[in-house]
């Protein structure tokens, strides 16, 4: 059993919501703004201290590389398949490659495989994989080459991660709304917000439920 301060278990239970509601972990600053810290350097001590309890991972080089591991890890920290989950209990997700101009994102032309994978790795049930291409969510951790799982979906709550389509173009980013207007926002400062207006044909696609990093 962990033994964690009071001030620790909150910002665990911080991070174990935000994956949960998001599918992603909370960045340092968000950790501080929400639990009243003066600056992000606060929350990266708590996390440090978390991470040599053994109750996170912490990843450099990203601002919410933050993995639940041991006790305090959750179903959406998402790796690939263990060989021991009974085959009954697997679930196949079709993986989508790059989606054809015009065509539902679902359609045939789109499918590049399937893979059978534990449905419990997930923050909510997933419909299928996308495999990621570029490196405008870095930041949240989403790499070029990897797998997003996505479950459908017509709306969002702002701050949740989505798959969209804008004319004939998918992208993933961060769901914004303000009123009526959409803003879907990078997690990677060279890329810059893409701005819906009225007159883009826009579609949610679906929301980000987890991550597989791609075996290559």
């Amino acid at each position: 059993m962990i033994k964690l301060t009071a001030r620790q278990e909150q910002i665990l239970n911080l991070i174990k919501d935000a994956i949960e509601n998001t599918g992603f972990p909370p960045t340092r600053a968000e950790i501080a703004n929400e639990l009243g810290f003066k600056s992000a350097n606060a929350a990266e001590e708590h996390l440090q201290a978390l991470a040599r309890k053994g109750a996170i991972e912490i990843s450099p080089g990203t601002s919410r590389g933050i993995r639940l591991i041991g006790a305090a890890a959750s179903a959406s920290a998402a790796e690939p398949a263990l060989p021991k989950v009974p085959a009954a209990l697997l679930m196949s997700l079709p993986l989508i490659g790059r989606v054809a101009a015009g065509s539902p994102i679902l359609a045939q032309e789109n499918l590049e495989a399937s893979y059978n994978v534990d449905p419990a790795l997930f923050s909510g049930k997933p419909d299928f994989l996308l495999k990621v291409r570029g490196w405008s969510m870095r930041d949240a951790g989403i790499m070029d080459g990897d797998l997003l799982a996505v479950k459908k979906i017509d709306s969002a709550k702002n701050g949740q991660i989505v798959v969209a389509r804008i004319g004939d173009e998918v992208t993933v980013k961060r769901y914004k709304k303000t009123g009526t207007l959409i803003e879907l926002l990078p997690e990677n400062p060279d890329f810059k917000v893409i701005t819906v207006t009225p007159e883009d044909e826009f579609v949610l696609e679906g929301l980000a439920v987890g991550l597989m990093r791609s075996w290559h």
